[in-house]
């Protein structure tokens, strides 16, 4: 078969070789390919694997139950004998022949003397049924009467069936029953049945041994940085902590590689030791070509480059290989986080499920709506993280960041949506398939806010959580959170919008964007804005005129936030244009955000709240007390969903919090300003 890269050339794929380094080409010599789509990079894989041998699930090892949890069954299990393996009682009674109690009744009870032959003997739940008799009185529906001759008797006031209370033998499992198939992840009842039926070990598959070798000479462990702080450049290493216990909830067994530095012999003896004790070598980071990516080059020195590009995003920079003497697979994972843990979704995960003989789980999926426009490379598979919640009748997912160095949107996203290659990206309000990392009962608990940034809002989601609520908040600015609610997609949104022309916030912009949907406006708190400038403010800036001086950088907010209406609005009452505002075109979605890009260094100031510049610990100039509202659509606001969020906000507890930070006044925090 031959292929066209993207300059034209052509290379071969043979059943067995493809680019193998045969020439003596430089180790430093790099070759990018174009990127092919995810079911070619698969298919190149599993036949390179079953040309192998390796495409096929591991044998069966041996294993005490008590150590069996969580392992998948290697062959079907039968019982060795059957359960139980008697005729037994079911509870605590007497034993009969159920003739014998023919005719009993309340007004004219039967009386069965007591003995080891009938015609009542007594059992406890689990005993023998002696062989004469054929059903079990249970003892609460026995009077025992003890005779001064004759010993013994019960009396009865109802019959009973033949085999009432009675667990017959083998009623549970009978001897060579199938228990469990093979390929099954065994749950702690499935023990139980193993040994119920007189099995002490199981047959499981042999699990997966998987290196993770973390690569870069910038790299330094969390140890490391703990005790001896970050100097710049440093980054702090834990993908390789991610990927090993991905390894490890997906069944397979992790090995956790020290750092190796950018070194190619070093990598190169380092996979190549791993490769001969390990079923599967995952290199992280040096997948890409810039001068100290190595790994295709080692993969092509030890073995057989198969891909070295994938068309997804993130994670395109994947490289699939073996390495010869063993036949190990081995991949390239790219080194950005997001696209580091996705590589392992989209190819490990597949691999050790297929050696354990299971199918790769899927993630439960829902239908949703997405909240706004996303364009999307034609080229590529493109996984998008998501929010997701349930808003009237409409389930909806708001995207997060699409960054592939942002780990935090892994954490924060309820799950994935899949732009297929070939696709210009969605419309907002365009149908969806997500598919969740949570379970679906948690999207129906969970309050959809989107809207202006604030940190109080993280504050709020920690308390919603002890009372059953998850809160999910996505940063769209004070205008982007009306467009939100009137497109129906979140249940709340929090704006600070200032009119020029009455000095009042949000009411008329309510009236504007919203003007047919009955809203309640409520006070969540006040807040000071001014400018966040680094420690002992060392461009001297004073207020917003200093914004037109040459020597000063701002960063701005995005359009819709009403962080930059004020400042427009400030600008337009200064004379100033925003074109002379060095920055203004730059712009940041968050207050923590901006006070980033402030400590960095990369901008001398930009418009925040108080909180965050004392976050970070940098200076703050005041400006302005701004009112936060929550603009809450009416049937929303009636609904017990929202009940806990207005609990909080009306209650002590988390005033108290708020209170404590700098710049901000609860005073009127829950008042209703307006109901619209």
């Amino acid at each position: 078969m031959v292929y066209t890269r993207a300059n034209g050339s052509r290379w071969s794929y043979s059943e067995n070789v493809i680019r193998k380094k045969e020439t003596g080409m430089s180790r430093n010599r790099k070759f990018y390919l174009e990127d092919i789509p995810l079911d070619e990079a698969w298919r190149r894989l599993i036949m390179a694997m079953e040309s192998s041998g390796s495409w096929v699930a591991f044998p069966g090892e041996e294993l005490p139950l008590d150590e069996a949890l969580g392992r998948v069954t290697a062959a079907p299990v039968w019982a060795a004998l059957s359960s139980p393996g008697y005729h037994a009682s079911a509870m605590d009674g007497y034993a009969v022949r159920s003739a014998d109690t023919i005719g009993a009744t309340e007004t004219s009870p039967k009386r069965l003397r007591i003995g080891p032959e009938g015609p009542a003997s007594y059992v406890d739940t689990g005993d023998p049924i002696p062989s004469w008799a054929d059903a079990v009185i249970q003892i609460e529906h026995t009077q025992h009467i003890e005779e001064e001759v004759g010993g013994e008797l019960i009396e009865i006031q109802a019959g009973v069936a033949p085999w009432t209370a009675i667990r017959p033998m083998g009623e549970d499992m009978v001897a060579t029953e199938l228990v469990l198939p093979a390929n099954y992840r065994l749950k702690p009842v499935d023990l139980g049945a193993l040994a119920g039926c007189g099995h002490a070990t199981v047959s499981v598959r042999r699990r997966p041994r998987v290196a993770v070798i973390p690569t870069g000479t910038e790299l330094v462990t969390v140890e490391q940085a703990a005790q001896a702080g970050l100097k710049t450049g440093d980054i702090i290493e834990y993908n390789s902590l991610v990927l090993a216990s991905q390894i490890r909830e997906w069944g397979g067994l992790p090995t956790r590689y020290p750092i190796v530095a950018d070194d190619y012999e070093r990598i190169r003896e380092t996979v190549r030791e791993a490769a001969v004790t390990h079923d599967l070598v995952l290199v992280n980071a040096g997948s890409s070509a810039g001068s100290e990516d190595f790994t295709s080059s080692i993969v092509e020195e030890l073995g057989t480059l198969l891909v070295h590009g994938v068309a997804i995003r993130p994670g395109h920079p994947v490289v699939l290989g073996t390495v010869t003497e063993r036949h190990t697979p081995i991949i390239g994972v790219p080194g950005y986080p997001v696209s580091c843990a996705l590589t392992g979704e989209i190819f490990v995960e597949p691999l050790i499920s297929h050696w354990l003989g299971l199918t790769p789980r899927e993630k439960p999926k829902v239908k949703a709506t997405i909240s706004r426009k996303l364009l999307s490379p034609m080229g590529e598979d493109e996984w998008v993280r998501v929010t997701v919640g349930r808003v009237g009748e409409r389930t909806v997912a708001a995207p997060l960041s699409r960054g592939a160095g942002v780990i935090t949107s892994l954490v924060r996203a309820d799950g994935i949506v899949r732009i297929p290659r070939f696709s210009e990206g969605v419309d907002a309000g365009q149908d969806v398939t997500v598919e969740l990392y949570r379970d679906p009962s948690e999207i129906d608990r969970t309050i959809v806010h989107i809207g202006s940034h604030d940190l109080c809002l993280d504050i709020l989601s920690q308390y919603l959580a002890d009372s059953g609520r998850r809160f999910s908040s996505s940063n769209a600015g004070s205008l982007g959170g009306l467009m939100a609610l009137r497109r129906g997609d979140a249940h709340l949104a929090g704006s600070h919008l200032l009119d020029p022309a009455t000095g009042e916030y949000n009411i008329s912009y309510i009236k504007q964007y919203l003007p047919n949907l009955p809203v309640v406006l409520m006070t969540f708190m006040q807040r000071e804005q001014g400018l966040i400038v680094a420690p002992g403010n060392p461009k001297g800036i004073k207020g917003l005129a200093d914004l037109a001086r040459d020597d000063v950088r701002y960063v701005n907010r995005q359009r819709g936030a009403g962080t930059r209406v004020l400042l427009d609005y400030h600008l337009e009452k200064l004379g100033i244009e925003p074109g002379n505002v060095k920055g203004y075109q730059r712009e940041e979605y968050t207050h923590l955000a901006v006070a980033v890009a402030v400590q960095s260094g990369a901008v001398d100031c930009g418009l925040g709240i108080a909180a965050a510049a004392h976050a970070l610990r940098l200076d703050f100039i005041p400006f302005e007390k701004e009112r936060y509202d929550l603009v809450i659509p009416r049937i929303h606001y009636d609904s017990d969903l929202l009940q806990p969020l207005f609990d909080l906000i009306q209650g002590p507890n988390l005033r108290r919090v708020v209170d404590e930070l700098p710049g901000y006044d609860t005073t009127h925090m829950g008042d209703i300003v307006i109901e619209l």
